[in-house]
């Protein structure tokens, strides 16, 4: 038995032949692979056109959060100032600073700024050292949002994934990401959950949202 099977991939459009059962078997793996991708593609298609989210099924459990906070000096940044803002140099978050400068503000605790779920809290590596990543339940004109806080550079971790945190939980303290940095939390608002954890800075911040607009947009 011999036949032709699909496409290459190489792009030169050279037809990808069977001969006999292992051809058959080939053949037979080879159109199971375009029907799953097929599947795949159509369900794509299908949240694109219905507007469904992946985050609704996982974190639809999620009370929506009311109201939102700064992650230090809650609720409205006291004792802190943010020493490079969103946008700056391409920074896709916030940096906050204690006021009295230097090491002052080393421990310092570090505050959930909503409701949310806990979806990553462990060290994740140079440049960033401990990270708390959470999500939230955002209601906006009667659809449901989710968005992710995630704070950086922490000397300590206070949660664990899972957790549930109510707004103004202590999540962990602030650090310096193992001596790389004097001491300051580095702050971003995503607009999707579950990013790859990122640069830090970028021309592309189209995934990202300006923290202090967003917290000041939901007191």
């Amino acid at each position: 038995m011999s036949g032709t099977i699909g496409e290459a991939t190489d792009g030169t459009a050279s037809p990808i032949r069977c001969h006999g059962i292992r051809g058959g078997v080939v053949a037979a793996r080879t159109l199971a692979v375009l029907v799953l991708l097929g599947g795949l593609a159509a369900g794509a298609h299908w949240a694109s056109a219905t507007g469904a989210d992946p985050a609704v099924a996982r974190y639809g459990h999620l009370e929506p959060s009311l109201r939102f906070d700064f992650p230090v000096g809650p609720p409205d940044a006291e004792g802190y100032y943010d020493a490079q803002g969103f946008g700056e140099n391409f920074h896709l978050g916030e940096d906050w600073n204690g006021e009295g400068g230097g090491n002052t503000d080393l421990g310092d605790p570090v505050h959930a700024i909503a409701h949310g779920e806990v979806t990553f809290a462990e060290d994740a590596g140079k440049g960033w050292g401990n990270v708390v990543r959470i999500v939230h339940h955002v209601r906006r004109q009667g659809r449901s949002d989710f968005v992710e806080s995630l704070y950086a550079h922490l000397d300590t971790i206070e949660v664990e994934v899972g957790d549930l945190v109510s707004r103004g939980q202590i999540v962990g303290a602030i650090g310096d990401a193992g001596g790389t940095y004097v001491p300051h939390l580095h702050f971003e608002i995503r607009r999707t959950p579950d990013l790859p954890i990122g640069p830090g800075y970028s021309p592309d911040n189209s995934q990202w949202l300006d923290p202090s607009a967003f917290i000041e947009e939901h007191r």
